[in-house]
């Protein structure tokens, strides 16, 4: 008997900020929202991302209709590599950036996927039991789309990441067919968290562009080093005319600054190819006529502002009178590693404009508090469900939706895999599904488990200590002394009578085991960490990992 209930649930996206993955399910249809990647914690050790499970789709892959993406942000479109290796995805629709983006993705991966189309405006999708159709918003980067799907319970919409920029560099969001739809009467309304915790209105983009121009007009005879996200295409666009009406050429550092400038000429957005120049061509001008454009506005390590502020970058070494721009602020975990980079800059004695009081030269691409409110207001949904959020921020905008009208009853705080049921008469929490973070690392997906990244915390703290042992297991015999040798635990040169100590220890309890019958190799090893654990935390305070090697040498 078919289900008449429509299920609503996320993969990812709730309770975090990243790896967004929303589903709608009737009956044997399932259409799937975003499939993103989240960038790993500190702890995480080692690993390159965090995606979705995909468990669920796994076992539901015939029911799979559409991919559906709204804009083209890693934290939207990184996963679907990962996806597409293990759940076949019939179709999938992307704005025409995002498109482009996911298409450099999946020939990167060496994937081979020929489903992949543009949606617009206009598009409308019709399946058995969903009707789709797409209103554009505004965000840091082209192309960014909400989605409205009309299934046989309501319309459920989905607003993708937003802000409401009345002064845009690009196009305005489309707030007629957001009200549009509102007439027509939406059930169920999934809006964008991100910023939920902001008060007032989120800066205008157009200020962001007048006040870098300004900087560009205060610092005509200095070298102009600008760090931004690589994204975000309109703030890159605006860049490029400023250095234009400045006489300045522009050189670009870092490989996904030199993609998007690719990717936003394709799309038309950067007509003016002319104007970039190669690093060579750079050092070559005056500093008054060039602008560095590069990667490196969250301070990480490897990008090439992190480089040149550190003196290592191949092709640009810090000028006395360079001016380094951030036109960008720090996300959530990365404020200690963009204080480090400014720090270097300021040593090398440079001048650097950070964004805050005096310096708006950053907006957030995602909406405060008040446009949030706007976005209720437009869609004016019977029932309310905040995503893309950690709780508390999704709490905020649960009690801002009660501040529009929508009664408290009517709200949902979700956990990924909850399952939302939507019948013609009420939206109730029923049942859950599979999810959970996957951890990619290299090309292992799934393979690293909480296990390992424990022993990987450990190993960071307390290092490790190893123990090689030769026995002739014929005879039974410990052929030598055991030999340690450790790493991040304690300095052999300074303690050389606690590792005589040690050796003394294993080789004690070695020749014990094997005095006793039927005693194997990895009953040695379980004796030898479980014994020296407490030897070793009594000496030092401190329990390294412990890793017995032992090498058979058989005698005649």
């Amino acid at each position: 008997m078919k289900n008449k209930n429509t299920q609503v649930f996320a993969l990812g996206g709730l309770g975090e900020v990243g790896k967004n993955m929303y589903c709608v399910r009737h009956n044997d249809e399932i259409i799937i929202v975003d499939a993103g990647v989240m960038f790993p914690d500190d702890d995480l050790l080692g690993i390159d991302y965090v995606i979705p499970d995909f468990t669920y789709l796994q076992e539901n892959a015939d029911k799979i209709k559409y991919l559906l993406i709204t804009h083209g942000h890693e934290d939207h479109i990184g996963g679907i590599p990962f996806l597409l290796q293990q759940v076949k995805i019939p179709k999938i629709y992307a704005p025409a950036q995002a498109k482009e983006l996911i298409e450099k993705k999946l020939e990167e991966k060496q994937i081979n996927y020929k489903n992949l189309y543009v949606y617009t405006e206009k598009t409308i999708l019709k399946t058995k039991y969903f009707n789709i159709e797409f209103f554009r918003t505004t965000h840091s980067i082209p192309d960014s789309h909400g989605i409205s799907i009309t299934t046989p319970n309501g319309t459920i919409v989905m607003t993708g990441d937003f802000k409401f920029d009345f002064t845009p560099v690009g196009p305005m969001a489309n707030l007629g067919k957001m009200a549009e739809i509102g007439k027509k009467g939406v059930k169920l309304l999934m809006s964008d968290s991100t910023n939920a915790l902001s008060s007032g209105i989120s800066l205008s983009e157009s200020i962001v562009d007048e006040n870098l121009g300004e900087i560009f007009q205060n610092n005509k005879d200095n070298r102009i080093i600008l760090a931004t996200f690589a994204s975000n295409i309109y703030r890159l666009k605006n860049i490029i005319e400023t250095c234009k009406e400045n006489k300045r050429k522009v050189a670009l550092f870092g490989r996904s600054m030199e993609t998007s400038i690719d990717i936003a000429n394709k799309c038309g957005y950067i007509k003016d190819k002319n104007i970039i120049i190669s690093a060579e061509e750079a050092n070559n001008l005056p500093p008054s006529k060039v602008c560095l454009l590069c990667t490196g506005s969250q301070g990480e390590p490897l990008a090439a502002l992190s480089r040149i502020a550190s003196g290592t970058h191949k092709h640009i070494k810090l000028l006395p009178n360079d001016i380094v721009i951030f036109s960008s602020s720090p996300i959530p975990g990365n404020s200690s590693s963009v204080s480090k980079t400014i720090n270097k800059l300021y040593l090398k004695g440079v001048k650097v404009y950070t964004n805050g009081i005096g310096n708006n030269i950053h907006s957030s691409g995602h909406a405060n508090q008040e446009e949030l409110k706007l976005m209720i207001r437009l869609f004016k949904p019977e029932y309310f469900a905040p995503y893309h959020g950690e709780y508390r921020m999704l709490k905020t905008h649960t009690d801002l939706a009660t501040l529009c009208d929508i009664p408290k009853q009517n709200t949902f705080i979700l956990n990924n895999g909850d399952i939302l049921e939507i019948s013609k008469d009420i939206i109730k929490k029923r049942g859950h599904v599979q999810a959970g973070d996957i951890y990619v690392d290299g090309s292992r997906i799934g393979d690293v488990s909480n296990i390992i990244i424990k022993d990987r915390v450990l190993m960071s703290n307390n290092g490790i200590l190893a123990i090689v042992v030769n026995i002739d297991s014929k005879n039974r015999k410990l052929l030598s002394n055991p030999i340690v040798t450790t790493r991040g635990y304690i300095l052999v040169n300074e303690s050389i009578e606690l590792i005589k100590e040690i050796e003394q220890y294993a080789k004690n309890i070695i020749i014990k085991k094997l005095k006793e019958k039927d005693t194997t190799f990895n009953d040695i090893k379980a004796v030898l960490i479980n014994d020296l654990r407490e030897i070793l935390s009594e000496k030092t305070g401190r329990i390294p990992i412990i890793l017995p090697i032992i090498m058979d040498i058989k005698r005649k």
